[in-house]
């Protein structure tokens, strides 16, 4: 039988329009008897209910009112429902069975909303949320969900002309958030979890794609066991780590959380004034590395001897009985002593536990302190939605991207799934063989990486794999269509940033829709970012006034909350007094959600000129250039739009273009009359069109694959510093 925990019983209406995001049998008990028995249901006649829910009513002769909203008009439905108010009933709105949705915020279908609209009818929404105990989400990839739900009666929406319908989505979403982050789970230790699952799946194994070996997770977690041991001795309260994925990497980034020590996963593919910031950012004085991967990077600004522990030196140094001390302690030792021994549990909740550097693609990285709390909130919202029973990961995007870290690593560590990691992601052929040679199930990857992939790859390369989840920059629809046309793999776009730990949302496959179901939540939509994460909420809010709150399906700049959020930038207060109101973190993003939870973007805020008092999409003005030229979009970028400072129009419009014909100054000027005329026979506002062209030998690129929108703005303002100084 489930736990159910009631909330919000002053909220109660009798008689009153009820309507639930999901309703089982221990809340219809509830219901029963908040409203005493005098409570009826409806429900369209197309829509099969859950089995248990449907006995439960009938056994307790409680009225089922079927009706088919598909062919009847909304006056018809209020009548109904009015005419049940007038006799004295309470009317509750009965979700039928939808294909079974992971971690799905509602399951009533977007039809049903709108008719709460069309309605015009006060509406007291109801949120049951289903929270397994505190290892269900984590240890076991179905667990009993009905095990814990709590159950939130919430203010009666009044009808008016804000839309009912938004407001009700609104209402469930900020209450699941509430619910989600209140679990006792999140405010639990990573390392606690870590050293339990590595213990638990101790035969499950992480391969390198590189040698080819295979560590079991036992053995990872012995030797990070014996290097914690030595690192606590620093007394340095954060190390830095210069390690790409792989078996090395995990275990210095164990070992640095078992010290109580925090690994700072340093960026190797930056430049030497963002590597030097972060050094001074995170005051950092010592770090991990090895020497095989310096040789492989000799441009970088290394640290001197003195700073750097070489991970071959350091793990030779180790007292080898110490060492097959902890490897065996790991394999046969049960976890609680493990995790006693070490101090496991001493850091947690809001303790900071790992921390990386933004990419800096408009300015100085900044620190992003991920907590404890906020990596498990990630991790635990990923597997509500994420069925991990049978994956195989692939674990090629590097640790300092927070995708890499948290997706790519942690989660698939937690879950006891096989890794197989390689160094660099945008060495596609060797990926392509090793995903058909591991038979690999999770990828994970920017659409640059994916578009390389795709080009080394056979019909049969992608054969076994279950999810492709691509983010960091938008998905191209020609890339989307030639991944199924030539492979059958679907492409599933999500969306996430540094400071949310960072997967926000995501697109599924859609499941078989259930028998004689006339109706369906889907599970993607493309050109969305998918559906939120359970325990996030989303606010939009004027792309121009931080306090002018829209509704959701209004286009605006999104704002985040939940658990996964991070709390600021490391020692920026003025910087983070501007991203934050009321624990909402301003995303710098701009987009709207549908009444089925799906996000699309419209872009950066940062991507955007303001232009003669008007906003110009630089990815819009992109798009229709790139058309005009005939560049494929299976080509590394050619082009980029940037702004810079006009003192009559506050911005202007700069084309910075790889194409070689471009040097020309004489072509430059022929191309960009040419646009201006394409452009304005496409009907495009003249604001679009780029006064300037600046020729530059490639875009520059951050190490995702993202454009460094900073250097895109440099490079402008330098050409055309230049260009006028010799006027």
């Amino acid at each position: 039988m489930a736990n159910l925990n009631v909330h919000g019983q002053e909220n109660v209406v009798a008689p009153g329009f009820y309507m639930p995001n999901r309703l089982s049998v221990q809340a219809c008990k509830t219901l029963n008897y908040l409203l005493q028995g005098r409570l009826c249901y409806i429900t369209d006649e197309a829509f099969p209910l859950r089995p248990d829910v449907e006995q439960y009513l009938k056994e307790k002769r409680i009225a089922i009112h079927r009706f088919d909203f598909r062919h009847s008009t909304p006056l018809a439905a209020r009548e109904r429902v009015q005419g049940l108010l007038r006799a004295g009933k309470s009317v509750i709105f009965l979700p039928g069975q939808l294909a079974k949705v992971r971690g799905a915020l509602t399951d009533v279908p977007s039809l049903f909303l709108e008719y709460a609209d069309s309605m015009n009818m006060p509406v007291v929404p109801l949120f049951l949320g289903y929270y397994g105990t505190t290892f269900d989400t984590l240890y076991r990839d179905e667990p009993e969900i009905d095990s814990h739900e709590e159950f939130y009666v919430m203010p009666r929406l009044e009808a008016g002309a804000r839309s009912v319908s938004v407001r009700l989505l609104t209402a469930w979403m900020e209450k699941g958030m509430e619910a989600f982050s209140a679990q006792p789970l999140l405010g639990e230790s990573l390392a606690t979890h870590l050293v339990r699952s590595l213990r638990k799946f101790g035969h499950t194994e992480m391969i390198d794609g590189v040698s080819g070996a295979r560590v079991p997770h036992y053995k990872i977690l012995g030797v990070a066991m014996t290097v914690a041991k030595r690192l606590r001795k620093s007394g340095e309260k954060r190390i830095g780590v210069i390690l790409p994925p792989g078996p090395g990497g995990t275990i210095c980034l164990l070992a640095c959380i078992l010290a109580g020590v925090t690994p700072v996963m340093i960026n190797y593919a930056a430049s030497r004034a963002s590597f030097e910031s972060a050094v001074r950012q995170a005051e950092l004085r010592l770090f991990i590395t090895a020497r095989q991967f310096m040789q492989k990077l000799p441009g970088f600004a290394w640290p001197s001897k003195e700073q750097l522990i070489l991970v071959e030196d350091f793990l030779k140094s180790l007292p080898k009985l110490s060492l097959i001390g902890n490897v065996l302690l790991a394999r046969f030792a049960p976890a609680s002593l493990l995790c006693k021994l070490h101090g496991a549990s001493e850091r947690y909740g809001e303790d900071e536990a790992v921390m990386l550097f933004t990419a800096g693609s408009t300015g100085e990285p900044k620190g992003v302190a991920f907590t404890h709390r906020m990596l498990m909130s990630n991790i635990a919202q990923s597997c509500c939605r994420l069925s991990l029973d049978r994956e195989r990961v692939l674990g090629s995007l590097p640790l300092f991207h927070s995708f890499g870290l948290t997706i790519g690593l942690l989660l698939p560590l937690i879950k006891g799934r096989p890794i197989c990691t390689y160094p660099n992601p945008t060495e596609a052929r060797t990926l392509c063989a090793l995903i058909e040679k591991h038979k690999l199930t999770m990828l994970c990857a920017t659409p640059t990486f994916a578009r390389a992939m795709l080009r080394r790859a056979e019909a049969y390369t992608f054969a076994t794999v279950r999810y492709f989840i691509v983010g960091a920059e938008r998905l191209q629809p020609e890339l989307e269509r030639e991944y199924m046309t030539r492979c059958g793999v679907q492409l599933l776009e999500g969306y996430g940033l540094s400071e949310a730990s960072p997967v926000c949302s995501v697109n599924l496959p859609d499941e078989p829709r259930v028998p004689g179901s006339a109706f369906a939540v889907p599970s993607i939509k493309p050109r969305t970012i998918g559906q939120l994460l359970p325990g996030i909420a989303v606010r939009i809010t004027d792309a121009e006034d931080d306090e002018k709150v829209l509704p959701l399906t209004e286009r605006g700049m999104i704002w985040l909350k939940g658990p996964n959020i991070f709390r600021g930038y490391v020692n920026k207060p003025e910087f983070n007094d501007s991203v934050f109101r009321d624990g909402w973190f301003k995303s710098g993003d701009l987009g709207q959600m549908d009444l089925n939870g799906f996000v699309t973007l419209g872009g950066r805020l940062s991507r955007f000129s303001k232009i003669g008092g008007e906003m110009v999409p630089h990815e819009g003005v992109e798009n229709a250039i790139a058309n005009i030229l005939k560049l494929s979009s299976e080509d590394e970028p050619k082009i980029s739009v940037t702004g810079v400072l006009d003192e009559q129009k506050g911005e202007t419009l700069v084309l910075l273009s790889s194409v070689p014909e471009h040097e020309d100054p004489v072509t430059q000027r022929e191309t960009l009359s040419m646009i201006r005329a394409e452009l304005a026979n496409r009907g495009l506002p003249n604001l679009w069109t780029p006064r300037h062209l600046v020729f530059v030998p490639s875009i520059p690129t951050l190490a995702s694959g993202k454009q460094d929108l900073q250097r895109c703005r440099d490079l402008a303002n330098e050409a055309l510093n230049t260009s006028r100084s010799t006027q």
